[in-house]
């Protein structure tokens, strides 16, 4: 005889199933639209230094300075504009180049506390500095993962980074799920940010260019460009990325969450 089902239980469980497809499908679909949008992005990535660089050059070429010493200035500061494009095309071109193949991953066992506890003293002043508390879980000594430590050091260090650096309030936390049965260990990464923060405008197109826009501060890569230089390495070491939560469209603040999954080592 089958044995009675609760309709209750049941709904529940299918509102689950429902809430994990619309999150996975919401991420699926930003990142078909961040890589149709592409050189666009890349465009309007490169639009901000080259039009400071173009200024300053114009400046100095129309003897526009009022002394030896502020010429000097603008050609500083339009070789740091400079420098700032070249550090853009390297981050782009690392990732690129990692996907093709050019450059080779060193995938194997890596002990995941290791990996962690680097990331800890990456980001650990950036959070004391803006004020803002950061929990990174220290998983189990035991605990390995099959990975390119270099780039899941590079990855976990983007998705704790880029909510230090546009939270205002607030806490970031990581922590640690393993999975043996699924083969993975998930690493899920909290923070409370509006909703538009999380969420770029994907047709840069139909913006017009802002020739006064400044570089933004210390950051090579955009949100979105990040996400997606994250979820291509991740794909490239078996791993995956998820979007577990996002905050509400009516609420300022709310829950971030997504969960970066990596391959464990069998030992």
């Amino acid at each position: 005889m089958a044995a009675f089902q609760d309709p209750n239980q049941e709904i529940s469980a299918l509102k689950e199933e429902l809430l994990r497809t619309q999150l996975a499908y919401r991420m699926a679909t930003e990142m078909c639209q961040f890589k149709a949008g592409f050189l666009a992005r890349i465009s309007h990535e490169l639009r901000s230094p080259l039009n400071s660089l173009i200024g300053l050059q114009q400046l100095i070429l129309s003897d526009l300075c009022e002394d030896a010493a502020e010429e000097r200035e603008f050609v500083a500061q339009a070789n740091a504009s400079a420098m700032r494009m070249v550090a853009f095309m390297d981050a782009i071109l690392n990732v690129a180049r990692t996907e093709y193949g050019t450059n080779r991953l060193n995938i194997q066992p890596v002990q995941l506390a290791h990996v962690l506890t680097h990331v800890d003293e990456l980001t650990r002043l950036q959070a004391a500095d803006r004020n803002l508390p950061l929990d990174i879980e220290k998983p189990a000594p035991e605990i390995y993962v099959l990975t390119d430590s270099h780039w899941l050091k590079q990855v976990l260090m983007n998705l704790v980074d880029t909510p230090l650096k546009l939270m205002r309030e607030g806490r970031v936390c990581v922590s640690i799920h393993p999975d043996p049965s699924a083969g993975y260990v998930h690493i899920q990464i909290e923070d409370q940010r509006p909703y538009s923060a999380w969420s770029e405008p994907i047709d840069l197109l139909q913006s017009a260019p802002k020739t006064d826009e400044q570089p933004n501060g210390n950051s090579i890569l955009s949100p979105g460009l990040n996400l997606l230089a994250i979820h291509t390495l991740l794909e490239l070491m078996k791993g995956r990325l998820e979007l577990l939560a996002v905050p509400s469209p009516n609420q300022e603040s709310n829950l971030t969450r997504v969960q970066c999954s990596i391959p464990l080592a069998t030992r």
